[in-house]
């Protein structure tokens, strides 16, 4: 099993980025991915989140700026983040749910089976 975060770097204030998680060695398409991320010193947090039926949830903060999506066929979920801030700087991480039911926050990170290394974002003023 692994999930492998790509696509962070340095970037200036308003600016874009696009993440990449690739997935392999388990059933991509019954599991649900979020995209969590942590600064330093501050808890690890859910910024957005796709069902494995395609439906979107992102934190307040993200909102209007983020964007997540899915490619099944080629076993990847993207994050495209758009006018980014220097609070967005953070390492980024995906991680996969295969039991989402809608019962639950997406943004517990106990309820994901699997986790990948992060990618660091660092957004400057």
């Amino acid at each position: 099993v692994q999930l492998q975060a790509s696509g962070g770097g340095l970037v200036q204030a308003g600016g874009s980025l696009r993440l990449s998680c690739a997935a392999s060695g388990f059933a991509f398409d019954y599991f649900a991915i979020g995209w969590f991320r942590q600064a330093p010193e501050k808890e690890r947090e859910g910024v957005s989140f796709i069902t494995n039926s395609g439906d979107t949830y992102n934190t307040d903060a993200v909102k209007g700026r983020f964007t997540i999506s899915r490619d099944n066929a080629k076993k990847r979920v993207y994050l495209q983040m758009n006018n980014l801030k220097p609070e967005d700087t953070a390492v980024y991480f995906c991680a996969a749910d295969r039991d989402y039911d809608g019962s639950y926050f997406w943004g517990s990170t106990g309820e994901y089976e699997y986790w990948g290394r992060g990618t660091l974002v660092t957004v400057s003023s």
